[in-house]
């Protein structure tokens, strides 16, 4: 089989169809797969380690969003389902895989189980009401995991052990490779990236098959695909399902990352209002518009404020510019980035770029 087959079968039929977009998703595939390599100082690792995991979040809702017209608020629920599922069962069991296996596997069937309820007694009503519920029963979840602190370790969160082989101090290998030292973190991260790059390479097979197709359908208009036969509220509670179980796995490797897990770094509703930033960003009802929306606003919000910080020095002397360039207005203009970047690409990224292809 040659290589553009190969690389056609392994996207799903779906190419990126744009010769920018596709050096910006091979740029952005590089630089996470050799970012031990590429990126020194455990900041930048951190930062690559939190693109892959918001790339899979992000992709996970924007098959509710983007390909099923979905406006769900609980996804950060499952996303915190995930990480406390995994710390609770390395914080109370004997630390090592089987534990990871156990509390990863019962996340899954918890927000299995949620989701199919919210699914099956919410869809059927309008848009606004079912975003309403899920607002509501995410609000009761981080009340409820803010309160059992005998289980959930309440605002404190969970900080808890993994198995040595992901262990920082653990050395696979002890002399460097290339500069890098080859230990526990070093494989925490290609943990993370590995599973994370199959989980988006299977959520963009279950959107370029009939089952995709069908969600499309229904979003362009309920009322005719369920005169063509298609039950809407089955396909929809089914991607709500879908959507929940990556969000809980990628809850989970965010968790093994950190070592640690807690309302703010999974249940905040912040970080619900970040996932919809980078959906629109990247672009709604396209895969690859969540690696580009992940990487932006990831990198934009870690490597802003020092951009900001550099510039204001370099620009002391003259009147105004140091102070409105200065750190502290970061969010500021990270705000001000991303209505431009609503203005100038309305579609998003990806949207954009393949609009002007089809033109």
């Amino acid at each position: 089989m040659s290589k553009p087959a190969v690389l056609d079968a392994a996207l799903s039929g779906d190419l990126p169809r744009s010769r920018v977009l596709s050096m910006m998703l091979a740029a952005i595939l590089v630089a996470l797969a050799l970012a031990p390599f590429l990126f020194s100082g455990t900041r930048a690792l951190d930062v690559a380690a939190k693109v892959c995991v918001f790339v899979v979040l992000v992709a996970s809702y924007d098959l509710l969003l983007g390909y099923s017209g979905i406006v769900s608020f609980a996804h950060t629920m499952f996303f915190g389902i995930g990480g406390y599922g995994v710390a609770i069962a390395l914080s109370r069991m004997e630390v090592g895989w089987s534990a990871i296996a156990l509390g990863a596997a019962a996340a899954v069937l918890a927000s299995l189980a949620l989701s199919f309820l919210i699914g099956l007694f919410s869809l059927r009503v309008k848009a606004i009401f079912f975003a309403m519920i899920t607002l509501a029963v995410a609000s009761f979840f981080a009340i409820l995991a803010s309160q059992l602190s005998n289980v959930t370790g309440g605002e404190d969160g969970i900080t808890f052990k993994v198995p040595d082989l992901l262990r920082p101090a653990y050395r696979l290998v002890e002399d460097p490779v290339l500069g890098v030292t080859i230990g526990g973190r070093f494989l925490t991260y290609y943990l993370v990236f590995g599973t994370s790059l199959a989980l988006f390479l299977a959520l963009l097979r279950a959107v370029n098959s009939p089952f995709g197709r069908v969600l499309l359908a229904i979003r362009e208009n309920d009322f005719r695909a369920e005169a063509l036969g298609y039950r809407t509220v089955v396909y929809r509670t089914t991607a709500n399902c879908l959507g929940a179980v990556v969000a809980t796995l990628a809850g989970v490797l965010y968790a093994l990352w950190l070592r640690y897990t807690g309302p703010n770094t999974t249940l905040d509703f912040a970080i619900m209002i970040d996932i919809l930033l980078m959906v629109v960003i990247g672009g709604m009802g396209t895969m690859y518009g969540a690696v580009i929306g992940a990487t932006i606003f990831v990198v934009a919000q870690n490597y802003l404020q020092d951009a900001m910080k550099a510039l204001s020095g370099a620009m002391q002397g003259l009147p105004l510019l140091p102070d409105l360039l200065g750190p502290d207005r970061w969010l500021l203009w990270l705000g001000v980035l991303f209505v431009l970047s609503v203005y100038y690409f309305p579609r998003g990224v990806v949207g954009q770029l393949r609009a002007r292809i089809g033109k």
